[in-house]
């Protein structure tokens, strides 16, 4: 009992001095923003006595209290409109382009301002094809074809069924590796002769992009396969590069071949077809598809649907660039595309329909599928009009035909 007594008596001994050190706590507290003010305003209402003590002389100390008094009222009315050109600020933008982000830091107001980068699309006029600037597609036919020249001839009685500008001469873009990949089958040269695809493989003409990269080395079979069905455009240099007696040798050649086929109006200069420089016509290259279709082996690869190749660790996946090879609709023997914007889209080939082996000739097409869609028209009509023991068949083909 003697402790517990003597601890309270000691407490209550120091609960004074507690109680004056709170009072000064909060003293302090509520006195030092003021001082502070003060201490701000106060350079502010010397500088404004000074300034009214060199014009009029003494000044009272109730004008004092009044200019100090305008002075606060002045920066109160200034720091509204401040705060309100704050808030303007916020929802007022620089532009389409400008993003501005408004936050105070250290008492400041801090402005960042971002610009958007812009980028204009400008889109070029789309290039004409050379049918197109030789007004062809002005040309009307019965079937509606989108192909500015077509031409489709009965292989076996050679009797033509249907002509839309067949003379007119062009560019035939990759309708060239048909020719390439005869010349090369006729030559019987090694098919597992490995060949190395060069920079002078690479197009510089059209600047045409290819998965076989310079270094890439496969068979001389390899590369004609994908020339023929995938219209791989280093394959098909690679083979005329390598050719005996090197590209001049085989491009002459190449033209030889043209003119000992009866193609009069046909000329190439390289063997990919990249070049607007490579021109025939549509009955050229009807004798053209004649002659592939008599190889097995451009039967055989021109028709083929996918390819796999092994390039150093990677197995590099093919396709035919003619969808109609894998149309159970379609019985093709022999097939190649081809576009370059100077062609336009082109096709050709050799299929039989309605039991008539036909040869089938688009150039100049417009449109992505448009050379396709033709080729579906055109067969419907053979079906429809020119079948095989049609008692009609020769009477409607002179409705259907088209001057070129």
């Amino acid at each position: 009992m003697p402790e517990a007594r003597l601890r309270r008596v000691s407490s209550q001994r120091f609960l004074p001095a507690f109680k004056a050190i709170a009072v000064a706590l909060c003293a302090t507290a509520f006195l030092l923003p003021g001082a502070q003010a003060a201490k701000k305003e106060k350079p502010a209402a010397a500088k404004t006595a000074v300034a009214s003590k060199k014009a009029k002389g003494p000044v009272p100390v109730e004008v004092k209290r009044n200019a100090a008094s305008s002075k606060t009222a002045t920066v109160a009315k200034r720091g509204g409109r401040a705060e309100k050109a704050e808030r303007a600020e916020k929802v007022v933008r620089g532009g389409r382009n400008v993003v501005a982000t408004i936050h105070k830091k250290n008492g400041k107001t801090v402005v960042a301002v971002q610009r958007r980068s812009v980028v204009r699309v400008v889109e070029a006029p789309a290039r004409q094809s050379f049918g197109q600037m030789a007004g062809l597609h002005g040309t009307e036919d019965a079937l509606d074809l989108k192909s500015s020249v077509a031409l489709v001839i009965d292989q076996d009685t050679h009797e033509v069924l249907f002509s839309k500008n067949d003379h007119a001469v062009l560019p035939i873009a990759s309708l060239t590796k048909l020719m390439t990949g005869l010349l090369i089958s006729e030559a019987h040269l090694p098919n597992d002769e490995l060949i190395t695809i060069t920079q002078d493989d690479v197009d510089t003409e059209k600047r045409s992009s290819s998965r076989l990269t310079v270094g890439t080395t496969l068979s001389r079979g390899e590369l004609l396969h994908l020339a023929l069905m995938s219209s791989e455009n280093r394959a098909a240099h690679a083979l005329g590069r390598t050719y005996p007696g090197g590209l001049t040798t085989f491009v002459s050649i190449m033209n030889a071949k043209a003119k000992m086929l009866g193609m009069k109006d046909t000329r190439y200069v390289e063997p990919t077809g990249l070049s607007s420089r490579n021109q025939s016509s549509a009955q050229d290259l009807a004798l053209l598809v004649n002659a592939a279709y008599a190889d097995a082996t451009v039967r055989s690869l021109s028709t083929s649907p996918e390819y796999q190749v092994e390039v150093g660790n990677r197995v590099l996946q093919f396709n035919t660039t003619n969808r109609l090879v894998k149309s159970p609709d379609w019985e093709i023997g022999v097939q190649k595309t081809g576009y370059i914007s100077e062609a336009g889209q082109c096709l050709v080939m050799q299929a039989r329909v309605a039991g008539r082996k036909l040869i089938m000739v688009f150039l100049d097409s417009a449109g992505k599928f448009s050379r396709i869609a033709d080729a579906e028209r055109v067969r419907r009509w053979v079906e429809a009009t020119h079948s095989v023991g049609s008692p009609a068949a020769s009477s409607r083909n002179a409705a259907y035909q088209v001057a070129g």
